[in-house]
This record gives structure tokens, C-alpha cells and sequence, in this order.
């Protein structure tokens, strides 16, 4: 859909260029400086509307070493580090050479991703200039006080993220289990889907490599249950060494043998590898090696309730791996309990273990599973998914330019 200048649509769109004339100012607390699921979604999502003819300013903190390149014109926002997480950093301000940038570059939408200072002081700037503000959901960050003894503050925080929310024209969410629990919340009653699309070339059961598993030490006949994600605690490292420690205990019949592998980098590590002193642990693999990490997998563990969408848990089933999975926001939308997975209740460690357990002493159960969950993944294309956040830019301003004619 091909904008004019004002933010209109144009009767002559052009095939090369759908979205020309759409600018966006795009506001993040972490763009390309920690390699996660979410800020990889807005650098792909960035991508895709470039190519599709837009312009997108990102506005967000700049480190020295960032972990990967940023798609997109990237302006530094000042920013402090988060006590105790110094890895990650709170945009303060929207800072002068930001302003600067807005004033030349005249957005005609603004997307925030994460309800930090800045991002509120980003949405009071286009509120007074009357333009639409589209907020992604990527984490449910009012969960993670639980992790860290402040479990009481929940309701406080839940209350603050509901005044950031109904700021905003709209949300977009990573699940229709997430967009559910927002309508319930009462955040913003403008929610539709922003889903997150798997590479097939990266992760598919192609990928699978005995060879790189006995690099580890890992036998042919030992059944891996796997963990996929950034080491912090707020994955649930606590419930899914305290369900390994269960299945230990349990046992499994015939004395199938399994073993723990641990695909990821994060502070926590060195507190995971105590807890899982027979677990192999791979430090982080990216592109390729990822999808090889992934596919040498029998069995994916994913505890988190932190999750809105759950990349991991699909990059898993893409590679024809079953997924064990909290009943929570994210996996719940992508798993089928009994078909391609299993959704457990969270924290349920005995429930945990006895489907993990199930799935070490049954292969044929592992492959019909498996490959249950590569089908289902075939629904999700990147391209499809990435083009309705640029539908819901082209509807928030038709809105926007409607009540300005009222």
C-alpha cells in the first residue's frame, strides 16, 4: 500500500515499492546490542519494510560491540544499565540529536517495543502531534519480579504497564494466548497478531548431525532434552533442573540413557552448570550452527512462562522435535498437548518429568510427535507475518486522518 506524503493512501501503488511513503519511528530498550528472539524479530521486521519501499528510524541504546548488525538508520538514545542485568540498558530520554531526528524525519507512525522511559516520552511526542502509536508486546516483563524475591510488586507493575498500553492507538502481540491475556488485563482493546516466522533453511530435521553430538561426548543411543535460550533465571532454569533432578530419581525403563544439552549464553550460566554438572553445555550458536544445535535435540524442555511467543519452541518443532512445554502464553499457541507436545502446568516438576520421561523411553512417540510439529510449523512465513505490522501502520493513520477531517 503506497502512502503519500500526508500519510495517505495513493490510488497508483507501486509493485517495487508497496509501502513507499510510510515512515517510521521505531523505539526500542534493545535493538542489536543482546542477541534475543525479540529485538531479531524487530531487525528481520525492520528489514522487511524496507524492502518493501518504507523508511525506519530506530531509535534505541548504542553500545561499542553490539551483538549483531542493525537493519535500518539507528540514532542512540541515552541509557543506563539495569541494576544487576548490566547487560541490558533503560533508555532514559528521547536526548537532543533524537528530537533533531524526529523533526527532520517527520514519522508518519510510531512503534514502541518496550515500556521504558523513553519509549513513554516517545509516545507523549506523537500524541501531541496527533500521530498513531503502535506498541509491540514481546515479554511479560510484569512475571518477572517472581524470579528475583519481588513477586509482590507484580500488581503495581501490572497497573503501570496498562497506563503505557492504553497510550498507545494499538498492540500487537506474539500469540493469540498473549493477546488474550492483554484483552484480560484491560491493556488496550486495539489487539491484533504479530507472529514470529521460522528460516526452514536454518531449521529443518536436515540439520541433524551425530558427528557434531559425539564432538560432545554424547552417545548415539543417549536421548537429548534439550535447552534453547539466553541463560537468565527468568527461563525457568530453577523448574527445569529441579525436573531434570526429578526424572533422574524416576528413572526409565530399560535404562534408557539421556542427557542434557544446553544451547545458549547468559550470566546465569555458570549457576546452570552447577545445578546440571552432567549437562553439556555448547555456549551460544547462531545461523546454521543454531539449526544444527536444535536438530542434534530429541526432546526440546521449554519452562518459561516469560515467553509471548516462544521462538524456541517453534525453531524446535521446524526441526521435527517435540517440545515439552509450560501451558503458558506463547507455547500454548504453538503446541497441540499430545499430538506435537506437551503443555504442562507451570512449576508442575513431577508432570514435567513424567512426559520428558515418556518421551527418552519412546522413540516412535518422539517421531510421530515430531513430525506432527514440523507440519504445524509450516504455517508460519515470515514475509506474511512481518506484512501485517505494515497493514496495521496503513490502518492506524487512515484512522488518524479520518478523525482529523471529523
Amino acid at each position: 500500500m503506497e502512502l503519500t506524503e500526508t500519510g495517505e493512501a495513493a490510488s497508483d501503488t507501486r509493485r517495487d515499492a508497496p509501502l513507499q511513503g510510510l515512515r517510521i519511528a521505531l523505539f526500542s530498550g534493545n535493538y542489536n546490542y543482546v542477541r534475543d528472539g525479540a529485538n531479531q524479530a524487530l531487525n528481520r521486521l525492520v528489514g522487511y519494510l524496507q524492502r518493501q519501499g518504507a523508511q525506519v528510524h530506530v531509535f534505541a541504546p548504542k553500545v561499542k560491540k553490539p551483538a549483531f548488525p542493525s537493519m535500518g538508520k539507528l540514532i542512540g538514545l541515552p541509557s543506563v544499565p539495569v541494576p544487576g542485568r548490566g547487560e541490558y540498558r533503560i533508555p532514559m530520554l528521547l536526548g537532543r540529536k533524537a528530537r533533531a531526528d524526529l523533526k527532520a524525519f517527520q514519522p508518519n507512525v510510531v512503534h514502541v517495543s518496550s515500556p521504558d522511559p523513553a519509549a513513554h516520552r516517545a509516545v507523549s511526542w506523537a500524541r501531541a502531534r496527533g500521530l498513531p502509536v503502535l506498541a509491540s508486546v514481546h515479554t511479560r516483563f510484569d512475571t518477572y519480579p517472581r524470579y528475583y524475591n519481588m513477586a509482590w510488586i507484580e500488581p503495581l507493575l501490572t497497573a503501570l504497564l496498562r497506563r503505557f498500553y492504553r497510550r498507545c492507538d494499538a498492540l500487537v502481540a506474539p500469540s493469540e494466548s498473549m493477546a488474550q491475556v492483554l484483552r484480560e488485563e484491560r491493556m488496550n482493546y486495539d489487539i491484533s497478531l504479530w507472529s514470529r516466522g521460522v528460516d526452514r533453511t536454518i531449521f529443518n530435521p536436515g540439520r541433524r548431525d551425530l558427528e557434531w553430538r559425539r564432538s560432545f561426548g554424547i552417545a548415539d543411543d543417549e536421548v537429548v532434552i534439550g535447552f534453547l535460550g539466553r541463560l537468565v533465571m527468568e527461563k525457568g532454569l530453577d523448574v527445569f533442573s529441579d525436573a531434570i533432578d526429578e526424572l533422574v530419581r524416576k528413572g526409565t525403563s530399560g535404562g534408557t540413557r539421556h542427557r542434557v544439552m544446553v544451547v545458549g549464553e547468559g550470566p546465569a550460566r555458570a549457576w546452570f552448570e552447577a545445578r546440571l554438572p552432567g549437562a553439556v553445555f555448547t555456549g551460544f550458536q547462531g545461523g546454521k550452527d543454531l539449526g544444527r544445535a536444535v536438530a542434534a535435540m530429541d526432546v526440546l524442555f521449554n519452562p518459561s512462562i516469560t515467553e509471548t511467543f516462544g521462538n524456541v519452541t517453534l525453531e524446535a518443532m521446524a526441526c521435527a522435535v517435540p517440545v515439552v512445554a509450560a501451558a503458558a502464553t506463547g507455547s500454548q499457541s504453538l503446541v497441540s498437548d499430545g499430538i506435537s507436545g506437551r503443555l504442562i502446568a507451570p512449576g508442575a516438576l513431577n508432570q514435567f518429568a513424567e512426559a520428558l520421561r515418556a518421551y527418552v523411553e519412546d522413540a516412535d512417540l518422539r517421531a510421530r510427535h515430531g513430525a506432527a510439529g514440523e507440519r504445524r510449523s509450516l504455517d508460519f512465513s515470515w514475509d506474511a507475518i512481518n506484512q501485517a505490522v505494515a497493514d496495521t501502520y496503513v490502518r492506524l493513520i487512515r484512522q488518524k486522518d479520518a478523525l482529523k477531517r471529523r
